[in-house]
């Protein structure tokens, strides 16, 4: 397997309930390096170009709505397999569809408050990655 660098977004009810500590935890007790991290206000045009993919779905507005309504916590992960994985870990998007054991089955409430934020794909963590540590990682 690759060694790989995810997006992790422990979302603004995720830090808001106290669970950014915990989340990020989890990833280092799977094995994954933690190589950047910030606690970061996401503007709206942030949260849109964060999205952009959603722009024409009817929940658009809410999941911009819903990113830049606190802080939300940042942090790119690095470890073999790390999309997947940490993927796996998150749990499935709908709380409600999540095992336990997941991020999500075991702290996620419902939609679209469901904590945690994972890139997709290698070509979305490189370009979110670009988007939440524009000046780099530290």
């Amino acid at each position: 397997m690759a060694v790989e660098r995810t997006l992790i977004l422990a979302k603004p009810d995720a830090v808001q309930r106290g669970l950014a500590g915990e989340i990020v935890a989890r990833f280092e007790r799977r094995g994954f390096v933690l190589r950047g991290a910030r606690l970061v206000v996401a503007s709206r045009e942030l949260g849109e170009t964060h999205y952009a993919e959603h722009r024409e779905k009817p929940f658009f507005g809410e999941l911009v709505d819903f990113i830049t309504s606190g802080p939300t916590l940042a942090f790119v992960l690095e470890g073999e397999g790390a999309i997947a994985t940490a993927r796996r870990t998150i749990g499935a998007t709908n709380p409600a569809n999540s095992e336990p054991g997941t991020l999500r089955g075991d702290f996620a409430l419902a939609m679209p408050n469901n904590l945690v934020h994972g890139s997709d794909s290698p070509e979305s963590a490189e370009r979110e990655i670009a988007l939440w540590f524009a000046d780099g990682l530290a």
